[in-house]
């Protein structure tokens, strides 16, 4: 490889030091001191006329002499900094469509990844022979330490040729053959890549590495919705005897892995109102073989939340105080008592949500685990009995699951205590929410009555919408307790890029994310600065084409679906009046636009790593009705200079999701309660192709509908239009 910072010299000792290997970034340095002095001298010849593997062989001609005296006299004194190799995406799925490819990192195992080396970015490469190598994921301390690259493969690492023109069409197929997906506990296992440009089998100047700087270049992924890697039993009854907890509801049933190695995370799980703790044994059994364990008790519904969530709260304290004598002692030793994940069904999904409310105020405390302790909050189509300031998941890292064809807890909009996402929009940390098309209350269970209330033909069963719940509910347990980023992506990336390699390709899944208040930055999510025409950010907000432009609090205000003007959030049954979470709204039948000027404060992009934002289509509106489909439109960022970069959202994998047909609550069957989904733009994508756009000086970010740029005609709810950082 070439060194640029040889030292003056003897020609010999140049050509000698030209030649040299990667390591020997600063050659003679033997003690790694940063100066070649009288200290590497003296090492050097100590080691005089040895053979072999020899400290002082800068030649590598397995002999100390002077070959190697005289590269050390030529790096005579203090080393110069060295030029590292330059950290660059490279792992991506191709689109049909500019940027060409999108550089993510989660791959299904049963799939392929692509390998996307941009020419716009890297003009100095195209054309240029490199051989592509797959190392096991290495910290950046581990790659500061060794720079020898060794391929994951048997095959050793791929030849590949630079493209050169565009991108366009040169997204390559990475050999995954031999890649082994998951590790231990975890699903997902890191993957680095490294584009070898001299070929000499190390990470050195002028080479491209994704994954040094932390995580993994990419992760290759085993099912989500398939048993995991350990053997599992089951304790099918244990009664916790305890004096705080009715003695009618003081049965668990426990699922644990038998041969998972270290302490065990917690999993408690809360039925619903006339459900049983028996009926979950597909999900107590499916996360139990990816370590977890898991128990699920009797819950005192009946009487309503409070008493509900006595029974969560008290369980999960005799679970903890009775764990090592339980099933003659198998658990003793082998569970984690300070990481939890609350699941609940129904009302058993409002109780774990008060019950961490409690917790956060202060009115249940135990003497067995706390706040802290409580790592994530799942909520299976929960009721919302008691309101804004109870049913309140605050900070903790909440998850909603819910069928769209629920006959129980509806989504209607005559019952605030039938409206799930009322819970979920209070939620300030990290939260996500699964929507599932065709699955009703008790899908999600075992043997609950068929409440099915959608559209005849379009039931999925408990079958499928049980593998669609496994996945998601692992997934954002690893993402929330071990902050496994891996598991991210299935979080966010929309259900046509990316699911569950078990998941049935025939089940329609929308998905809203939305990073912890800390670690987003709004340019508008419609809670300050109230006008139409102003951000939250303080930016200009200024519409051009498109009508009935309305922020408020997003909510539903009659007791019905008919589409009517006087009620521009009809079907956004997300808040009661006493809630708080605003949006906005419009619609459109000719190209239009909205753009929001971004303050000079939020004005570097390259700070984040997405621009995100989550909307619906309008339920029943005339425009959803008579353009039945996923909504397209197109996302635009100018910098200062007035260069543009847009992308179409249906590019990433779909639009905006149809709503789901489901008749009733007045006329009209197109749209039931409004399906808001996640569009997360990688701000790296747009760098796609090079040139001179700016993407740390960016002054407006727009939204372009109808005429070219997307649906012809459309009803879009909008909401948190931010920077993920």
């Amino acid at each position: 490889m070439r060194l640029t910072h040889a030292r003056a010299g003897g020609a010999f000792a140049a050509a000698l030091l030209y030649t040299l290997p990667a390591f020997a970034q600063c050659p003679g340095d033997l003690d790694a001191s940063g100066l070649v002095d009288g200290a590497d001298l003296a090492v050097l010849l100590g080691a005089w006329g040895c053979t072999g593997a020899c400290p002082g062989d800068l030649s590598q001609d397995s002999i100390v002499d002077g070959t190697d005296l005289g590269l050390m006299l030529a790096a005579w004194g203090e080393c110069p900094p060295s030029t590292p190799a330059v950290e660059a995406p490279l792992a991506a799925v191709a689109l049909s469509a500019w940027p060409w490819a999108s550089w993510v990192d989660t791959y299904n195992s049963n799939g392929s990844v692509g390998i996307a080396i941009d020419p716009g970015q890297h003009p100095d490469l195209a054309g240029r022979a490199a051989l592509l190598w797959v190392i096991e994921d290495r910290s950046p301390a581990e790659w500061a330490a060794n720079a020898n690259l060794s391929d994951a493969r048997a095959t050793g690492p791929q030849a590949v040729t630079c493209p050169s023109g565009t991108i366009q069409g040169n997204v390559v197929s990475l050999n995954v053959a031999g890649l082994v997906a998951g590790s231990g506990d975890a699903p997902a296992r890191g993957y680095d890549l490294v584009l070898d440009v001299d070929q000499d089998g190390t990470l050195s100047p002028g080479d491209l590495i994704d994954g040094r700087d932390g995580g993994a270049g990419f992760w290759w992924t085993r099912d989500l919705a398939a048993l995991g890697p350990y053997s599992t039993a089951t304790i099918a009854s244990h009664d916790v005897n305890d004096a705080d907890i009715l003695d009618s509801m003081e049965l668990e049933r426990v699922y644990y892995p038998t041969n998972a190695p270290g302490l065990r995370p917690i999993v408690a799980i809360s039925h619903g109102n006339g459900h049983n703790y028996t009926w979950y044994d597909y999900l107590g059994n499916h996360l139990a073989s990816w370590g977890f364990v898991v128990m699920s008790h009797q819950n005192d519904t009946i009487p309503g939340i409070t008493s509900a969530t006595v029974t969560t709260v008290e369980h999960t304290e005799s679970f903890i105080d009775q764990h090592a004598s339980m099933g003659g002692g198998v658990l003793a030793g082998k569970v984690d008592i300070d990481r939890i994940a609350w699941i609940g069904h129904s009302r058993g999904g409002e109780s774990v949500t008060y019950g961490y409310d409690r917790l956060f105020d202060g009115t249940f405390t135990s003497p067995s685990y706390g706040l802290a302790d409580i790592k994530c909050v799942i909520a299976i189509a929960p009721t919302d009995f008691l309101g804004t300031a109870s049913a309140n998941p605050h900070a903790v890292p909440y998850m909603l699951l819910y069928g769209a064809a629920d006959g129980d807890v509806c989504g209607c909009p005559d019952s605030d205590i039938a409206d799930s996402f009322n819970l979920y929009e209070r939620a300030t940390g990290l939260r996500h929410s699964t929507y599932v098309h065709g699955a009703d209350h008790n899908d999600f269970n075992c043997c609950g009555t068929n409440d099915f209330s959608g559209p005849a033909g379009t039931a999925i069963g408990n079958t499928l919408a049980q593998g669609v719940a496994k996945a998601s509910i692992l997934a954002m347990i690893r993402r929330s307790m071990f902050d496994d980023r891996a598991m991210e992506e299935f979080l966010w990336r929309q259900n046509e890029s990316l699911r569950a390699i078990g998941q049935a390709s025939t089940v329609t899944v929308v998905r809203e994310f939305k990073p912890a208040a800390g670690a987003a930055s709004p340019i508008d999510d419609f809670q300050a600065n109230t006008s139409t025409s102003v951000s939250t950010s303080g930016g200009a907000v200024n519409a051009a084409g498109i009508t009935n432009l309305v922020e408020a609090l997003a909510n539903d205000n009659n007791t019905t679906f008919t589409w009517v003007t006087t009620d521009p959030w009809n079907g956004s049954v997300r808040n009661r009046t006493t809630d708080s979470s605003r949006a906005g709204v419009f619609d459109w039948t000719a190209a239009g636009s909205i753009t929001w000027s971004v303050p000079a404060s939020l004005a570097d992009f390259t700070k984040a790593r997405a621009l995100s934002f989550r909307a619906a289509q309008g339920t029943r509106h005339p425009n959803t009705v008579a353009a039945l489909g996923d909504l397209d439109l197109t996302v635009t960022l100018r910098d200062t200079n007035g260069l543009e970069r847009s992308i179409r959202i249906g590019t990433l994998g779909g639009g905006i999701e149809e709503p789901y047909q489901r008749s009733g609550f007045g006329t009209g069957a197109v749209g039931w309660q409004a399906e808001f989904e996640t569009v997360r733009i990688l701000l790296g994508d747009l760098q796609s192709g090079g040139g001179a756009f700016d993407l740390s000086s960016i002054a407006m970010v727009q939204l372009r509908v109808g005429g070219a740029d997307g649906s012809a005609q459309g009803r879009l709810l909008i909401d948190d239009l931010i920077l993920e950082n």
